[in-house]
């Protein structure tokens, strides 16, 4: 399997005590579904090492002390520290509705109410409190639109289709063009 088949889940954040326990950070919205995973995927050195889990236990704020199979001193432990944590696509709920992953629209087309199909969707900026689709314009493939990912933009997501339906506020796509 290669990155692309996996989804960022959180990272390894400090140790907890000396014998190898870890403190994992997840990335997520809802804790629920990872509170009885049997394994995770450890990034160190750009690759993706599997590492099965012996127990885990959630505290606050997303975070659990994990006791990982084949770690099992303090010396261990700390070598991780600050390494990202994966878990497989396939892991995901299937989301309905307007609710996406990010990674799953990459490649719909984006048709607003106004001013028709705008393009097609290549890459998703989440770098700030905004996330925001980057949709290379179909006149001008130098130039891209950025349209904030929101629930009262985003009118409808037809996965069959692929099209992400939306409205944008009165200029935005002006700008543009």
């Amino acid at each position: 399997m290669e990155k692309k088949d996996f989804y960022f889940l959180g990272k390894i954040i400090k140790t907890s005590g000396y014998t190898g326990n870890l403190v994992f950070f997840f990335d997520v919205d809802e804790i629920e579904p990872y509170k009885n995973i049997e394994a995770i995927f450890v990034e160190v050195n750009d690759e993706l090492i599997p590492f099965a889990i012996e127990t885990i236990r959630f505290r606050t704020n997303n975070t659990a002390i994990v006791k990982m199979e084949d770690i099992t001193s303090e010396d261990e432990a700390v070598a991780l520290i600050g390494s990202d944590l994966y878990l497989p696509l396939t892991f995901l709920p299937e989301l309905k509705g307007n609710k996406f992953y990010f990674h799953e629209v990459i490649g719909f087309n984006v048709v607003d109410k106004n001013h028709g199909n705008i393009g097609v969707i290549n890459r998703i900026i989440d770098q700030s409190i905004q996330a925001i689709f980057v949709v290379p314009m179909l006149r001008d493939k130098t130039k891209e639109i950025l349209i904030p990912v929101s629930d009262e933009i985003i009118k409808k997501v037809d996965r069959e289709n692929k099209t992400i339906e939306v409205e944008t506020p009165d200029g935005l796509i002006d700008i543009y063009l």
